[in-house]
């Protein structure tokens, strides 16, 4: 024997995930609600437990904790698949534990003004996102995740790669953002020729694709289209985070902008912008999460 110790649980759990390639998502949440798990019950290993101990957690998370159906079941999902895909350990109450049901909520949908009213208070790139988002349909984080290479604007075309169940799809590119993007991503070729000069300029690969293709990390065509301000260690942290805090601020500003028109002394409000971390450096050792990632709003230089 090496005397090498056993990885910890919850090494085995983010091991488990990546090899059955789950998002990363999906592996954060699955981590934190195992480790609510372990906490709630006095740190004990879980092979220990049983039906009743993951009945309490589950029925403290809603009477304790007013958590919702949907916030429920998917503790009950992470806790399920500790068991059965980390622990290995098929138990015949596992099955039984009954879900909580989910109730039937009617969608909310924005109206063409409040979505005009929205887009209008989004800023600089946050505001090319977001327009991006709306006019193509896209997720937050298929448009974190988007590449040069995916890009077609002969064709008006974007390739949306991995996206949710890791599938592939093709959509369009609305013309008004075409030239917008043109002038995004000569920015950004610059931010990558500055990276290069100073040594940087790797871009995460997956499946791989680092290891056949040498080059392909510092090729252009691999670049993220929506680089943050700050180069990150860490290819599996996105940004949508900060997108989601200017989508959430930009509302906000559409009502008070509503409260100044209708009240007789209005208030002077300070730009605010956010700093985002490149994921564009050299290549990743660890899919540990990124230390410098932040959302906290930064006021802009005057």
């Amino acid at each position: 024997m090496d005397g090498s110790e056993p990885p910890r649980l919850l090494t085995r759990v983010r091991d488990r995930i990546r090899f059955k390639h789950y998002s990363i998502r999906t592996e954060e949440a699955y981590v934190d609600w195992i480790r609510r798990f372990i906490v709630f019950h006095g740190k004990r290993h879980p092979s220990g437990l049983d039906a009743t101990d993951v009945e309490a957690f589950l029925t403290d998370l809603a009477v304790t904790r007013h958590v919702s159906p949907s916030t429920q079941n998917q503790a009950k999902s992470a806790i399920l698949f500790l068991y059965k895909e980390v622990i290995g350990v098929e138990l015949s109450w596992l099955d039984g534990i009954e879900s909580a049901k989910r109730a039937i909520r009617l969608p909310t949908i924005l109206t063409a003004t409040e979505v005009q009213c929205l887009l209008r208070n989004l800023r600089g790139v946050h505001r090319l996102i977001g327009r991006l988002l709306y006019g193509k349909g896209m997720r937050i984080m298929e448009a974190m995740r988007l590449r040069v290479k995916d890009i077609d604007f002969a064709r008006r075309e974007i390739a949306i790669r991995d996206g949710k169940g890791a599938k592939d799809r093709m959509t369009m590119l609305p013309n008004g953002l075409a030239q917008p993007l043109k002038l995004h991503l000569i920015e950004v070729a610059n931010t990558h020729r500055i990276d290069l000069a100073e040594g940087f300029g790797d871009v995460y690969l997956p499946y791989a694709i680092a290891r056949k293709y040498s080059n392909a990390r510092r090729e252009w065509c691999w670049q993220y289209v929506f680089p943050a301000d700050r180069r990150s260690l860490d290819p599996r942290t996105g940004c949508s985070a900060a997108i989601t805090w200017a989508t959430n601020h930009s509302s906000a500003r559409c009502v008070k902008a509503y409260a100044r028109r209708t009240s007789p002394s209005p208030q002077r409000r300070t730009r605010c912008a956010i700093r985002l971390p490149r994921i564009c450096s050299s290549p990743a050792t660890t899919f540990a999460p990124c230390k410098s990632f932040s959302t906290t709003p930064t006021l802009p230089r005057r």
